[in-house]
């Protein structure tokens, strides 16, 4: 039972961001980096760029950081990850996750 009790408390600590965001500074950095193609609010107008609004906290961190690593390759991406730091990384992804979710279809 208290080695059940360690496992939950280690699983839960190990969800918590490393860095804490800050919102303002997403919000400032996606319309100085973002915005152009995803739009402020994650709700790209056009129908080729991903919509980021309402994606999870966590999915849009990895996304950006495998980017930035090369893990997950994409030219324009990419070059828009590197020069991020860990602060950029989840202040971007927190600002994103906030944002309402617009479903659209494509065709």
């Amino acid at each position: 039972m208290k080695t059940l009790a360690i496992a939950t408390l280690a699983l839960a600590f190990a969800a918590l961001p490393a860095v804490a965001a800050d919102l303002a500074a997403g919000a400032a950095k996606a319309k100085e980096v973002c915005a152009a193609c995803h739009g402020m609010d994650g709700n790209a107008a056009q129908p080729d760029f991903p919509k980021l609004g309402g994606q999870h906290e966590d999915y849009l961190a990895k996304a950006l950081r495998d980017y930035k690593s090369g893990a997950r390759r994409n030219a324009i991406m990419a070059g828009f990850a590197k020069p991020l730091s860990k602060q950029d990384i989840a202040n971007l992804a927190a600002h994103y996750a906030r944002q309402a979710r617009v479903v659209t279809a494509k065709y």
